[in-house]
């Protein structure tokens, strides 16, 4: 398949690694980047991410494919105008929720240029300065919708997501955001609030750094994401959020009440029940 040029919206963590990929694959013939941060397009510039850096209008109209990696919240306001913009352009987004900016642009009569992603893959890092090697190997990305996009654009965006090494799910959005916040918004809630438990409880930053387990970094690895990109995730899936939260903070009493009562055989089996994970997760 022939070279694109490809406009990147938001070149941070996941547009910048992305764009490191399509130059490693040889999938881009030239890539733009567009960042509301000056400063982050000056630095992609610096790191070689992108070749150049233009306004979002003449982005679009350079390219053959616009990636938006950009906060969810913003991707619903930005979407509508983008597809209201382009030609003939595939439009892909990377954004963790789905539902609600599927239903941004379902009447827009160049709907079917536009396929929306989620790509499994990211760090608790941000920037152009986070951007790394390797990104998105081996990992999943959920294609949603993909009856209403068209099959050219469609065709296009797999084979880009498989010529980077990903493998490729496809599914209802409503189905994707349910088990996202199974399997992913509800784990950096929880190291969120583990973060904030610590660091009300012990006062001393020396002993948290000194006395931190590989268990506890593992687990609160996630505190260090990025509000400006988690809390839209949050509140536009909302309800499959407080469904999750709800259920956890159950597991968590019950945790506290076999403690409280020492009931250790209660113990062991809430330990012992967790402990088939290992079954999905080696």
């Amino acid at each position: 398949m022939e070279r694109k040029r490809i406009a990147i919206v938001g070149v941070g963590l996941i547009g910048g690694s992305l764009a490191i990929r399509l130059h490693e694959k040889k999938i881009s013939s030239r890539l733009i980047g567009v960042d509301a941060n000056k400063e982050h397009e000056q630095k992609a510039l610096e790191l070689e991410l992108v070749d150049e850096v233009m306004s979002i209008d003449d982005a679009i109209a350079a390219s053959d494919v616009v990636v938006l990696a950009i906060p969810v919240d913003k991707l619903v306001d930005l979407l509508p105008s983008i597809m209201d913009k382009i030609n003939n352009q595939v439009v892909v987004d990377l954004g963790s929720t789905k539902s609600q900016l599927i239903n941004a642009i379902s009447n827009h009569p160049k709907r079917g240029r536009y396929v929306a992603t989620h790509p499994m893959w990211g760090t608790e890092y941000s920037g152009p300065q986070a951007a790394m090697r390797g990104a998105y190997e081996n990992k999943a990305v959920i294609i949603c919708n993909p009856e209403e996009s068209d099959a050219d654009a469609l065709e296009w965006v797999k084979y880009m997501y498989k010529k980077i090494g990903m493998h490729l799910l496809e599914m209802e959005a409503k189905a994707h955001d349910l088990h996202a916040a199974y399997v992913s918004h509800i784990s950096h809630i929880t190291s969120f609030a583990l973060a904030n438990t610590v660091l009300e409880k012990e006062k001393e930053e020396q002993a948290i750094f000194e006395l931190a387990s590989a268990g506890f970094e593992s687990t609160v690895r996630l505190a260090k994401s990025n509000p400006a990109m988690w809390v839209p995730i949050f509140m536009q899936n909302k309800e499959n959020v407080l469904d999750v939260l709800k259920e956890h903070i159950a597991q968590l009493n019950r945790f506290r009440e076999s403690i409280e009562k020492e009931d250790n055989e209660y113990l062991l089996k809430l330990i012992g029940d967790a402990n088939k994970i290992k079954r999905i997760i080696k």
